[in-house]
């Protein structure tokens, strides 16, 4: 037997005894005003929150607030006819000039504002990062009230890469001068689909 070997096998045995988790009942969170509490925390972390009916009203959201005449693109094929339609085959470098990337979270968390989003709504893991400004739309039944909800959701699942966006990119590192965009969209659109 290897020192290796020796070493896992001593490390197996002397196992603790398996204890059952905390319950965290507790923890729940009501779905009561959801929709204007997520509005209020996303706004607060400075984000900008629009509740629409469809994907046309999302369109005219999109062209009132950012520059149409530059890139956009959407994995959505709701909004396929109005933007360009990410391609997952396309090289990753082609993307550096996107201006407003328009995806759709798995869910949203009330609790802290953010988006769930996995690698398959992403159409590539580095769109929501790239892009100058993120916009994300957000099924209205899909908003849960606190992350322990949402990771209850997204605990099994199938998913090689995933990860929670909670606003515009920001930091305050240096000199303690609030920077947007530091490393990833300057600006953060969640647009809620009733």
């Amino acid at each position: 037997m290897s020192t290796r070997e020796s070493i896992l096998a001593a490390v197996l045995k002397n196992q603790p005894p398996a204890s059952p988790l905390p319950d965290i009942s507790a923890f729940q969170g009501t779905d009561q005003d959801i929709v204007a509490r997520y509005r209020a925390v996303f706004t607060g972390i400075g984000g900008s929150v629009f509740e629409v009916e469809n994907f046309a009203e999302i369109n005219d959201r999109i062209r009132e607030n950012f520059d149409a005449t530059k890139r956009i693109l959407t994995t959505l094929p709701g909004l396929a006819g109005y933007f360009e339609q990410l391609s997952t085959t396309a090289d990753p470098r082609t993307f550096d000039d996107v201006e407003l990337a328009v995806i759709e979270a798995q869910l949203a968390v009330a609790e802290n504002g953010a988006v769930w989003l996995p690698e398959q709504r992403m159409g590539q893991r580095i769109i929501p990062y790239i892009c100058q400004h993120l916009a994300v739309v957000v099924p209205v039944a899909t908003i849960v009230p606190t992350l322990h909800e949402a990771y209850a959701q997204i605990g099994e699942g199938d998913y090689g890469f995933g990860a929670f966006i909670g606003g515009p990119s920001k930091t305050a590192d240096i000199e303690q001068a609030l920077v947007m965009g530091a490393h990833g969209p300057i600006t953060m659109t969640v647009f809620i689909l009733k």
